[in-house]
């Protein structure tokens, strides 16, 4: 975290900025450093300016409250993908990830017999797994390993496209061709489950969810996946593909799992920072970009704030297709007026609020009470989903949302890190993420939050935690609350959206960002755009990152 006391080793001073570069990258998110590193890696002399006093964009470790270090946006890790870790050697520089032995935990209260509340406990032991839906039903835990079976099949099957580039209609027959073989091995692997690949893409999540389960405990805790980060709810079309993007992912080789990362999720960064350092990259933070400079739809460099100007035939922005079109790049940078118009129209609708806690104890359940005071159990190690009884509530919690209020009774994913990583808080204390929707950008009438408006909010939070927690209330040290717009200011997240817009059927693959170029290029020659606005799309999987650098080394060849 403390990146900015000391100069962390992969900074370069201020002083040492040249005057030109191969490429410049302008962002140091997970994705951006990516880019730098494998350009590097191709002997190109590479430069990332990064606007905030730290790097890592949305994968940051930040200590808000001194002593307790929060993952202040990203919290969890699953998606970055394997070859980028074994190419970066990332796990050399330091990348250290804890599996989660317990996946979910979802506490049930009983409101007409308080001493009835359940819960239930997802795990990576198959039998306690099978065990916990049991107390449901039966028949939904028999079926739950079918289910599971059959989502990894699908997920194993996406996988070669986020290798890949998009497929693509420019250039010769056998471009466009090649370009379709990620597609086609796709389809070869899902075989006769084609349609049924289909329908869990395009399908709501609620239909998928009640064909396969009866317990509305097990169906709603699936159903968060569908909806993360996105504003939908179980019952909108889309949110199966939603889920599957959160499943594509493997943690130590095993497919399908999330782990919390040693130091906080500022340590991805850090080690691709340490990687791209390796291989000559210059990193640099509190150098921010004003304007992409472009002359006749040719980019010639940038210049910062500070009114230094560093030339480049190449420029990578991390930055979200709105920022790099609307703010970065000059009005008149490009005379494509169907690029402009789709880039315009890219949705960045999100729903989240994400709430960092410092408390002095560790939250005690009544579903399931600490066995000691402190003492960590496996409750405590997962994704702790409240207000997920049913879907109908997460359902009720987006249509408030859709009226400009934020949700009476918010979805709410809790992890506590430092259940598993106790360095990042003092002892016996903890740093809880709130990941929480759903909280639309503007109230109805399209109206600002207020100050006040974000503590009303956050208290519905914290009361909506006491009902399951008693105590959770009073064990607050001081806590920093990210509303859509917050997300937007300090990270430079379009709409607050964590994915650098919507990762719906529409701004995926070769929509995304936009169906008038190949995904990475843009229609100035030399730039190219390197964030999760691009394919493959958003999470901490780098595959946007390391395929814009592809695309760069392609073109110059």
């Amino acid at each position: 975290s403390g990146s900015h006391r000391g100069v962390a080793s992969y900074l370069t001073d201020p002083q040492d900025l040249k005057s030109s570069y191969d490429a410049v990258v302008v962002g140091a998110g997970h994705n951006g450093l990516i880019s730098a590193t494998y350009l590097a890696k191709h002997g190109l002399k590479v430069a990332v300016l990064e606007r905030r006093h730290l790097i890592g964009g949305a994968a940051v470790t930040e200590e808000i409250i001194p002593g307790y270090k929060f993952s202040r946006a990203s919290y969890v890790l699953s998606l970055l993908r394997p070859t980028i870790i074994k190419e970066l050697e990332l796990k050399k520089h330091g990348l250290e990830v804890y599996p989660r032995s317990t996946a979910a935990f979802t506490p049930i209260l009983n409101k007409a017999e308080p001493n009835k509340h359940r819960y239930l406990m997802l795990s990576s032991d198959r039998q306690k797994t099978f065990e916990e839906i049991s107390k449901f039903s039966e028949k939904d835990a028999k079926a739950y390993f079918e289910y599971e079976e059959m989502i990894d099949a699908m997920a194993s099957a996406v996988k070669p496209l986020l290798e890949h580039p998009p497929p693509t209609n420019k250039g010769s027959i056998l471009e466009v061709l090649r370009s379709l073989s990620p597609s086609y091995a796709t389809a070869r692997k899902l075989g006769k489950d084609l349609p049924l690949f289909y329908e869990l893409v395009t399908a709501p999540i609620s239909k998928i969810l009640s064909r396969w389960f009866e317990s509305d405990a097990l169906k709603a805790t699936l159903a968060t996946d569908g909806v993360i980060g996105a504003m939908l709810s179980p019952e909108s079309a889309g949110s199966g593909y939603v889920l599957l993007h959160h499943v594509i992912g493997e943690v130590n080789n095993v497919p399908g799992t999330w782990g919390y990362v040693r130091g906080g999720m500022g340590s991805v960064s850090n080690s691709i920072a340490a990687a791209a350092k390796q291989h000559g990259v210059d990193i640099f933070v509190s150098q921010e970009v004003e304007k992409i400079d472009v002359k006749n739809e040719v980019v010639k460099g940038v210049a910062l704030k500070n009114g230094k100007f560093v030339a480049s035939k190449h420029v990578l922005s991390n930055a979200t297709p709105h920022v790099t079109f609307k703010k970065l790049l000059p009005n008149n940078a490009t005379s494509n007026k169907d690029y402009m118009q789709k880039i315009d129209q890219f949705d960045y609708t999100s729903p989240v609020t994400k709430i960092n806690v410092a408390v002095n104890t560790l939250p005690n359940f009544i579903s399931l009470p600490n066995v000691g005071h402190g003492v960590v159990g496996e409750q405590h190690k997962g994704t702790i989903h409240l207000n997920s009884e049913h879907m109908t509530l997460i359902h009720d919690a987006y249509l408030d949302a859709m009226n400009g209020r934020p949700s009476k009774v918010p979805m709410i994913e809790m992890c506590i890190p430092s259940s598993v990583d106790p360095t990042l808080a003092p002892p016996g204390h903890h740093v809880i993420s709130l990941f929480t929707q759903y909280t639309p950008y503007y109230l109805d009438g399209g109206r600002k939050w207020t100050d006040a408006d974000k503590s009303q909010y956050v208290n519905t939070v914290f009361e909506n935690i006491e009902k399951y927690a008693p105590g959770f209330q009073e064990s607050v040290v001081g806590y920093d609350a990210l509303l859509p717009s917050d997300l937007e200011e300090v990270f430079g997240l379009t709409g607050g959206n964590i994915f650098h817009g919507s990762m719906s059927l529409d701004q995926l693959l070769f929509c995304r960002p936009t169906t008038a170029m190949n995904s990475h290029q843009t229609p100035v020659k030399g730039l190219y755009l390197c964030g999760s606005g691009t394919h493959p799309g958003g999470g901490v999987m780098g595959a946007s990152g390391k395929l814009a650098a592809m695309s760069l080394i392609k073109d110059n060849k």
